[in-house]
């Protein structure tokens, strides 16, 4: 093939390159003229070129592509090619190549435009729109952008054309070159310091290794405005490309790094979220070291780049909305590619990716930093989450750490030292959208009397001020902090030796001892978890100075690994990527990371977490005795007096047993007993246990999709009384009852009458949805007529959950025969208990011997009366009233002003918030609510989908929830929706 032997563009010849200037009539003429095309033509926006799409009667039929002037033919014929070549490569990729006629011929053309004649061409249309906007994307939309722009490699690895030797403003070999000279444009004097700063440091660090950087053809501008979401997928997962406009030859790593630096302006991204992306990459065309060191300096060139040629382009294409409207986020970009260090990404991607990465090995001391320490005389501090220091929330008090050092100082210690990489506990607030700084980079010490820091080793003072003194030692810099009241001996810049005094301190003074890489950044004493592995590759352990050995490595490996490896892999988990959660303190959850969690699902502890009250009592019977329950104790009988005594009349005998599926099990074999009648009624989409019989009656589809067709002969279902979304809605409610009474009366006529009618008396497994207004009293009755009893499943609403009622059948003013509790009755202690009349009771002896070997414990008694007497004590009933409405009107709020909220369910603190994507069809928002999960985990909150389709967030959090954290509940629930329902499907503008 022949080419054109004008050179191709070259940005600095150039300089400015101003779009072609065609309206959309103009374009809709081309069309018809040029490629025979009846019309309408809407534009989509570009910096450089002009694009539009063009519709027939509403359908979209092609893009309209206007070349900028100054790309040659041979420019445009690479980008042609390209594409058609990524197409043919990767099947599973659409991409927007040049539309060809009957022929083969691509339909292109040469036209009339100011300033002289421009190339046109029709380009297939791809449905779907891009990720473009401020939406916040997920951690697999992020991988996938990764997997793309890994698939886009390697097709073009062998492209050659040279239609690829430009010099291109956005090709990052060019970036010091481009910022130099356009950052003038940069108006603002703080703004301009900071991008060259950047760039200096960013181009020298690419600079070292700029020789081993492999070079092929690259699209390089893989951005989130260059992909296109797949029109398969209800969430934005990119499966289209579009714009090969900056095709060229570069540094292979730049594919990567411009896909990366495009996700970093979107709502709630920082540095760490682009990990996925990296990895995706990795796995598909896998990143050589050297790569590794260019890449986030590579992101830092292409936030600068896309600065200041941001400002110059609006100034050059003053009327171009395109360009102006980019100004701001392309500043985002630069602020995030520079929040964190360069040396700090580029450690922790090689973490990520499991590349070796060699440690500086510290020098041995020749003496402690500590003058006339006995290594004897320290006390270690653990502050993490598993130290029995941090009790009782002992973690949240003000300067925790410094008052439980002083503990251990009064209790005989000379110092207290604290661990080197562990994450602190104290240092995590009990509500926070952000991971804290948790993970430490040194070790404290706090001293019980007066001391002296000295040289551990021969070396020089690199700084002494007061509050701080850096020596080197070996191959790091010790730095030491103290009192900023306190100023170092010697003067800086000279020789000392081992054990030449640095600094003389008072008693109790805390100093902080690092040791740090010379010429890293600055390292913080405490960094977030997300960025620990990149903070503490620049550090090494600083124990050995204060005489203790270095800490050693975590033993437990991948321990969701290990849980897969010997756990059923039925027994699931939350999340695909879940924190590990080790301590528990009222409505928080910590992970080992430090990061505090409000617990918004936890139904099993009514009291919260680790309660003083339950663990007291646990413990003390735990030392007295704990056997099985035919022996002869108090605690057992006080506790069924109890239970027995908070239900009406004729209630008054208790089976005690460890679960809530034992529970119904063993209700549901009264019941049989009782009236010799073996069929059993129950409602659709619920749940009650995983034993064989309270499974047979399970019919969620969530717990088992083949529930209904799967149950046996002696169970009956009815229609789910869902009056929000099932057959009968709204005040059509009250058909559902009449429904079910046929249902009994048919059985009872075909001479199966029913032995029981089984349901939960406020709908919990379909998100807190109340029962209509009478339901319960019809389906009571008519069992009832026919000899069959009523079983009322009180597992996860019972014991005060639903504020205004005690038990959810109060709800419905009736009385059960028979009654299933669970979960809220041992605060996460395994107690279950049923409660009936003594004559249906007495019956179960025509069925032979039961005995729960455990279910009413001397333990598990105590647990349920403990529980029972703080729920009185602590009126914890009373605050799911008052709390639980406050919890309800926020809710109700955000539904006026996010359209995906379709209705707020439930009562006190059992409620649910349903998800739709039409109000009328009441479509499910599945997918939808599972990303908000996700995006609610990263903003400090556990809570869950429920509910047959999984589109219902269940709130069900412990009983002692506050308003201060209802209110946070309700506020970053807000925040996350809005992230979420940004509108990312901008047109394709390619």
């Amino acid at each position: 093939m022949t080419y054109d032997k004008s050179p191709t563009v070259d940005f600095f010849t150039h300089e400015a390159l101003p779009a072609p200037r065609l309206t959309a009539d103009e374009a809709g003429r081309i069309a018809a003229e040029h490629f025979g095309l009846t019309v309408r033509a809407e534009s989509l926006g570009s910096q450089q070129d002009a694009n539009f799409l063009l519709t027939a009667q509403g359908t979209p039929v092609a893009v309209l592509k206007i070349a900028n002037p100054a790309f040659t033919a041979t420019e445009i014929d690479a980008q042609d090619m390209a594409a058609d070549l990524i197409a043919d490569s990767q099947p599973g990729l659409r991409l927007a190549t040049v539309l060809r006629d009957a022929g083969g011929k691509r339909r292109i053309a040469l036209v009339p435009a100011d300033g002289g004649p421009v190339t046109a061409r029709l380009l297939r249309y791809l449905p779907g729109g891009t990720l473009s906007g401020p939406r916040h994307l997920s951690p697999r939309t992020v991988a996938a952008m990764g997997r793309v722009a890994g698939q886009v490699s390697n097709a073009l690895r062998s492209f050659e054309h040279p239609g690829l030797e430009r010099v291109l403003q956005w090709d990052p070999r060019h970036a010091d070159r481009v910022v130099a000279r356009l950052l003038d444009h940069v108006a603002e004097a703080e703004r301009r310091s900071a991008v060259l700063a950047a760039t200096t440091d960013a181009w020298a660090a690419v600079v070292e290794v700029a020789d081993r950087l492999p070079r092929q053809a690259v699209h390089l501008d893989l951005t989130d405005d260059n992909l296109v979401r797949s029109p398969d997928s209800t969430l934005p997962l990119p499966d289209g490309i579009i714009d090969l406009g900056d095709l060229t030859d570069s540094w292979a790593v730049c594919e990567l790094a411009v896909s990366l630096s495009s996700v970093l302006h979107h709502d709630g991204v920082q540095p760490h979220n682009v990990l996925p992306a990296v990895r995706a990459f990795h796995e598909i065309r896998p990143l050589s070291t050297f790569e590794v060191a260019a890449l986030w300096p590579l992101v830092v060139l292409r936030a600068a780049t896309l600065v200041v040629s941001g400002r110059h382009q609006a100034a050059v294409d003053g009327d171009n909305a395109y360009v102006h409207a980019a100004l701001d986020r392309e500043w985002r970009i630069f602020q995030q590619a520079t929040a964190v260090p360069t040396a700090v990404m580029t450690h922790l991607i090689t973490e990520a990716l499991g590349l070796i990465h060699d440690r500086v090995t510290p020098a041995e001391p020749a003496l402690p930093v500590l003058a006339e320490l006995d290594p004897a005389g320290i006390a270690v501090l653990d502050l993490s989450v598993g130290s029995d220091t941090t009790d009782h929330g002992a973690w949240l008090a003000e300067a925790a750490d410094d008052h439980l050092a002083a503990a251990l100082l009064s209790e005989g210690a000379a110092t207290v030292a604290t661990h080197y990489g562990q994450a602190r506990l104290t240092a995590a607030p009990a509500l926070s959208t952000a991971s804290p700084a948790t993970i430490a980079t040194g070790v404290d010490l706090w001293l019980d009397g007066p001391a002296v820091l000295q040289a551990p080793g021969d070396g020089e003072l690199l700084a002494a001020v007061p509050g701080h003194a850096a020596v080197t030692f070996g191959p790091h810099v010790l730095h030491l902090s103290f009192p900023d009241t306190v100023a170092p001996i010697p003067p800086t810049d000279i020789p000392l030796r081992a054990g030449e005094p640095l600094v003389a301190l008072p008693a109790g003074a805390r100093v902080h001892v690092s040791l740090q890489e010379p010429g890293a950044p600055t390292v913080p004493a405490l960094v977030r978890p997300e960025y620990a592995a990149g903070w503490l590759a620049l550090t090494a352990d600083p124990t050995p100075l204060i005489g203790l050995p270095a800490a050693g490595s975590a033993p437990d490996g991948d321990l969701l690994a290990r849980r897969d490896a010997v756990f059923a892999t039925v027994q699931e988990h939350y999340y695909d990527n879940p924190p590990r959660i080790e301590r528990g303190w009222r409505h928080h959850l910590v992970s080992t990371e430090g990061r505090s969690y409000l617990d918004m699902v936890n139904n099993v502890t009514p009291l919260g977490h680790a309660h003083p009250r339950i663990e007291q009592a646990v413990a003390r019977q735990v030392r007295k005795l704990n056997t099985n329950s035919r022996f002869h104790y108090a605690a057992v009988v006080e506790f069924a007096e109890r239970l027995a005594a908070l239900l009406p009349d004729p209630l008054d005998t208790v089976f005690l047993v460890n679960s809530g599926s034992e529970a119904v099990d063993l209700a549901i074999r009264l019941a049989i007993g009782a009236t010799g009648q073996h069929e059993v009624v129950a409602l659709r989409e619920a749940y009650h246990g995983w034993t064989y019989a309270s499974d047979a009656v399970s019919t969620s589809l969530q717990d088992n999709p083949n529930a209904l067709a799967t149950r046996p002969r002696w169970v009956h279902t009815v229609d789910s009384p869902n009056s929000y979304r099932g057959r009968w809605r709204d005040e059509q409610a009250g058909n559902y009852a009449p429904e079910a009474v046929q249902v009994i009366d048919r059985m009872a006529a075909s001479g199966h009458p029913a032995g029981a009618f089984l349901s939960e008396s406020f709908y919990g497994n379909a998100g807190g949805v109340a029962l209509p207004d009478g339901y319960l009293q019809q389906v009571y009755a008519a069992v009832r007529r026919h000899g069959g009893l009523a079983i009322a499943d009180e597992i996860q609403v019972g014991y005060g959950r639903l504020g205004s009622w005690f038990w959810g059948f109060e709800q419905q003013q009736v009385v059960p025969d028979v009654v299933c509790v669970a979960k809220a009755m041992g605060n996460g202690h395994p107690l279950g208990a049923v409660i009936t009349t003594r004559a249906i009771a007495d019956r179960y002896r025509d069925q032979g011997y039961f005995f729960s070997s455990t279910g009413g414990s001397p333990v598990s008694s105590i647990a349920g009366l403990t529980v029972l007497d703080t729920l009185r004590d602590e009126d914890l009933q009373g605050n799911a009233v008052r709390t639980g409405a406050r919890l309800k009107d926020g809710l109700q709020a955000l539904a006026t002003r996010h359209g995906i909220i379709g209705a707020v369910h439930g009562s006190g603190l059992y409620l649910g918030l349903e998800l739709v994507r039409d109000h009328t069809t009441l479509e499910p928002a599945t997918e939808e609510t599972a990303e908000l999960c996700d995006r609610m985990l990263d903003l400090g909150v556990i809570v869950q989908p429920t509910g047959d389709h999984l589109n219902i967030l269940k709130i069900k959090p412990p009983l002692c929830i506050d308003p201060t954290a209802v209110d946070f509940f309700t506020h970053t629930l807000d925040r996350a929706l809005t992230e979420l329902a940004h509108d990312g499907t901008s047109e394709h503008t390619p």
